[in-house]
This record gives C-alpha cells, sequence and structure tokens, in this order.
C-alpha cells in the first residue's frame, strides 16, 4: 500500500508538458494552454507601416500550476522568435510547433512558482484563418485594426490565448508620427522622437486576449462631454459631422445601461471609426471599433451601438469561462438593444421578442444554446435566442427581481469569468418560482419553446 501511495504521489508532482493532448477549450483545440496562469503581459512593440513590419519584446510573468517541463504560448507562425529568456534558469531550448512557442528550461519549473519570460520576436503580422473567417491582425487601406475574438491575440504576440486567461497589460507601440494609435488600456505616455511617436498603454484590470486590440490611423481625437463617464472618439476628420449624427446618443446609453446593469465597469469609454467600412463592429475592454459605414448610416445602426456598448458588462466585465457559454455575451448584448429602445422611448423588448420569436419559428431547429458547438457559436440564433431566453426569464420573474439579478451577476462575476450554470444559479436565487422548465426549454432543447413564457411542463433541469 505505501508503494502504491508513493507511486501516485511521484505521478502526480512528475514534471507535465503544457503541450498535453486534452484542449484547454474544445472548441478551440489548438489555442489556450495549460499548467500556467498569467499574472501580467508586458508588450513592447515597433511597428513599420509601409512594409507592415512588426518587432516586439513580451515580458510575459506567469504563476505554475503544476510542475513544468516546458512552457507552451500561442504565437503566430508568421512572427520570427530570435531570443528567449527566463528569469529563473536558462532556457535549454525552444521550439515552434504548429502556431506555437515551446519553451524548455534546464530545470523543470514547480508548482505555484513564479516565473517570467521575455521573448523577443519579429515579422509580418497577418490574420489568422479559422472557422470563422480571419482574425487578428489586419492591415486596412492606410491603417491597422486588430480584431482577436476569438483567437486572433496570437497573430500580433505570444500568450496564452483562451478568454479564461485574464491578465493586466501594459503596452508600448512605437509607429509612424502621422498615424495614431489607439490601444486598449489608458494613456499614460507619448514622446515623439523623429519620425516616429512611441504611446503607452496601462491596463490594470484582468483582461483576456481576445479583448486586447490596437487600432492605427490618421485619426483624430474628438472628447464627448456632458456625460456620468469620459467618452473618447478617434475617427477620421471628414466624418465628424456624421459622428455626431450616428453616436448622438451614446451618452444617454450609459445612462441607461447604467441603471439597468450596474455602474459602467471601466474609466473610460473609447469609440473608434475606422475609415474604411468594417462588416461588423468589434468590442475591446473599454473600446469599441466601428467602420465608416456605421457613422455614414445615421441613426439606422444605432442597435449596433447600443450592442458594442453593451459588452463592456456582459463578454468585457465578466467573461464567458468557455467558448460555449458565449451566449452569456452575445444573448445579453442581443437583448441590451432591445431594452435600450424600451428604455428611450421606442419598441419595448415585448416587441423585439414577439418579431424574433416569429423569425426563428421559421429557422432550423438545431441549435443548442447551453452549447451550440464551434461551428454555430456565432450564428445569429444564439444571438437571438439567448436575448429571448432572457426575456421569457424576465417575463416569469418580474422586472425588480430581472434587474436585480443583472446588476449582481456584474457585481460578483466582473474581472473574472462565468458559465451558463453559474447564471442559472443566480438566477435561481431570484426567482419565486422553479426555473429548470425554463432554461429546459430555452437552454437545454433544440427546437424552439411553443411560447415566450415558462413552459407548461415543469420537468427539467435548473
Amino acid at each position: 500500500m505505501k508503494a502504491v501511495k508513493k507511486d501516485l504521489i511521484a505521478k502526480i508532482a512528475a514534471p507535465r508538458d503544457s503541450s498535453r493532448a486534452d484542449p484547454v477549450d474544445p472548441y478551440l483545440p489548438s489555442a489556450g494552454n495549460h499548467g500556467y496562469r498569467v499574472t501580467r503581459y508586458e508588450l513592447d512593440l515597433t511597428y513599420k507601416m509601409s512594409s507592415n513590419n512588426l518587432r516586439g519584446q513580451a515580458v510575459i510573468t506567469a504563476t505554475a500550476t503544476e510542475p513544468l517541463e516546458s512552457v507552451q504560448l500561442d504565437l503566430s507562425p508568421h512572427l520570427d522568435v530570435s531570443k528567449v529568456s527566463l528569469d529563473r534558469g536558462r532556457v535549454a531550448r525552444y521550439g515552434r510547433p504548429r502556431g506555437k512557442l515551446s519553451v524548455t528550461p534546464t530545470d523543470p519549473i514547480p508548482v505555484g512558482a513564479a516565473f517570467t519570460l521575455t521573448i523577443r520576436y519579429s515579422g509580418n503580422p497577418r490574420p489568422i484563418r479559422g472557422a470563422w473567417g480571419e482574425v487578428g491582425w489586419e492591415e486596412l487601406t492606410d491603417g491597422v485594426l486588430v480584431a482577436n475574438q476569438p483567437n486572433g491575440a496570437a497573430s500580433w504576440f505570444p500568450c496564452d490565448d483562451h478568454p479564461s486567461s485574464k491578465a493586466p497589460f501594459r503596452i508600448r507601440l512605437t509607429t509612424d508620427s502621422p498615424y495614431r494609435a489607439v490601444v486598449t488600456g489608458s494613456l499614460v505616455g507619448k514622446k515623439r522622437s523623429g519620425s516616429t511617436t512611441t504611446w503607452e498603454f496601462d491596463l490594470p484590470q484582468p483582461t483576456s486576449t481576445y479583448l486586447v486590440t490596437i487600432n492605427l490611423g490618421r485619426y483624430e481625437h474628438l472628447e464627448v462631454t456632458g456625460g456620468s463617464v469620459p467618452v473618447h472618439a478617434y475617427l477620421p476628420a471628414d466624418l465628424k459631422r456624421d459622428f455626431r449624427v450616428a453616436f448622438a446618443r451614446q451618452l444617454e446609453m450609459i445612462d441607461v445601461f447604467t441603471d439597468l446593469f450596474g455602474p459602467y465597469p471601466f474609466g473610460e469609454y473609447k469609440v473608434v471609426v475606422t475609415d474604411d467600412e468594417l462588416e461588423i463592429p468589434l468590442e475591446a475592454m473599454g473600446m469599441s471599433t466601428f467602420g465608416r459605414n456605421t457613422a455614414e448610416a445615421g441613426t439606422d445602426d444605432e442597435r449596433l451601438i447600443a450592442h458594442e456598448l453593451a459588452h463592456q458588462w456582459f463578454g468585457n466585465a465578466v467573461t464567458a469561462a468557455e467558448w460555449k457559454h458565449i451566449w452569456l455575451h452575445e444573448g445579453f448584448a442581443c437583448y441590451a438593444e432591445w431594452l435600450w429602445t424600451e428604455f428611450s422611448g421606442g419598441a419595448d423588448a415585448g416587441s423585439h421578442a414577439l418579431r424574433y420569436y416569429s423569425k426563428l419559428q421559421n429557422s432550423p431547429q438545431d441549435l443548442l444554446l447551453s452549447d451550440p458547438g464551434p461551428k454555430d457559436m456565432f450564428d445569429d440564433r444564439v444571438y437571438k435566442r439567448g436575448a429571448l431566453a432572457l426575456h421569457a426569464l424576465r417575463l416569469t420573474i418580474g422586472d425588480e427581481q430581472f434587474f436585480r439579478l443583472l446588476r449582481g451577476w456584474v457585481v460578483k462575476y466582473s474581472g473574472k469569468t462565468a458559465t451558463t450554470d453559474d447564471f442559472l444559479h443566480m438566477a435561481a436565487d431570484h426567482s419565486p418560482v422553479d426555473l429548470r422548465p425554463l432554461w429546459s426549454a430555452w437552454l437545454f432543447s433544440e427546437p424552439l419553446p411553443p411560447t415566450l413564457g415558462m413552459p407548461d411542463d415543469h420537468s427539467g433541469r435548473r
């Protein structure tokens, strides 16, 4: 018996390779890594616009969650690594398995030990191709846009690219002076030297890698004053008038969402409007990016502006622990669109719910909202069915408990990750009735429920 116990302890304590076969997230089996938690990123980047050339140094501090004989990071094969160093001993070797940087120290890293890797790299960053198109670093006509969701961060820096891996960032970016850098975080430094300017940003909140972004363009800064939250817009000079029309109600949106969801989670909100048209807007931590087509649309795209703002609460402050819980981002942001119209004098959420319920009735009934699968995780049915599930919940428990639940959800999980079960357990605490039939119908069954409210069948799971 003693020998068996000793052997078991030895197996548990044995150093492991963080590249082992079981994926961090089955939706993106090649992204994310085992064996450590990143506690801080410091990125020092130099970018030459004309040649799309990026040189970088990443200083990554982490803590081992198990004994490690090697450390894996996500990094695009289009970026070459020239040097890797480790603060606790020498690096025996490093290699570049597909989409990864594998670092092997001379001595294994024990569980609980803090360590810092310094990585120098360079190359011509390109988007990462996947099932959802191209994500990551993207050249615009005269600028750069970074759209990381879901696995594009590795296109421009080495990282643990999974939403559950949150850490603070410090980013220093040097680029050609005609261009303004708009980066996630607060601007804490700016220095011009010759033909280049260095911009420095600090992001103290723990942030998922997909929520960190860079925008480069010939942008002018427009401060949107008069609201409870500082709002800064960055856009081409010729779009200022259009912006003031299209985004006229931005401050009002913040006030409405603050009343409904709780205080705005961050110190400021940035809005970037690119000179190019964009197919879809993009959210990042404390920032949203839109194409010029949104500004030129007048008030027609108001719902998109509300949707991206709502992600600051649902997705950015509270982040899904795995991609299968994506409805906690998109369903909530979609419902926020409906709430915005309701609480700003337009159609109520119930009208939107009836409209989209009818549309979903004519759509394929083969999607499980609680686990839609990687192919369908950005399907519009996830957005609309998620919003309908929330409306059904609101009808069941009433406005007072519903909005108390949403505010409590943000308070409890802000800066953290959460799962569908986390939300269901919290919802149960705000409901006078058993919610299991509702969740069974909306989240854990493929067919669309026969009604918008609580199903008649009271069997199912909580």
